[in-house]
């Protein structure tokens, strides 16, 4: 059994059929404020791509808001170090790019190196 997607009382096929103003009424008040504010020549340029290309766009822009003309594109987001490829789901709907490119890695350490503490030069060497 397939889950219908329900974003505030709204089926997927319903929110893309909406205008954008009507859209942004269902958002929460710091992204409503971004989409209510209208789009740069950037993001502007960045949504035709959208609409003509088959292929992963690639873009830096990650404070864009997902709206629903998005919804099933691939695009590729740049994190700072690489390009992150996001499947863009009706779950993301109402995020930004970035929340889903994440800028920093968990850090992992190793043991410590030969000389590091006094306890260290009991360990074996490779």
């Amino acid at each position: 059994m397939a889950r219908i997607f329900i974003y505030k009382g709204k089926t997927v096929e319903e929110l893309q059929k909406m205008s954008l103003e009507d859209f942004a009424k269902l958002l929460p008040a710091r992204e409503r404020r971004s989409l209510l504010r209208g789009f740069n020549d950037v993001e502007k340029k960045f949504l035709e791509k959208i609409r003509k290309s088959e292929k992963p766009v690639r873009t830096h822009l990650r404070e864009m808001v997902i709206i629903p003309e998005m919804l099933f594109k691939k695009i590729l987001v740049h994190n700072g170090k690489e390009w992150i490829l996001l499947d863009i789901k009706p779950e993301m709907l109402g995020h930004r790019l970035g929340e889903f490119a994440l800028t920093r890695k968990k850090v992992v350490h190793s043991a410590p190196g030969v000389g590091a503490t006094k306890s260290s030069k009991f360990l074996p060497l490779k």
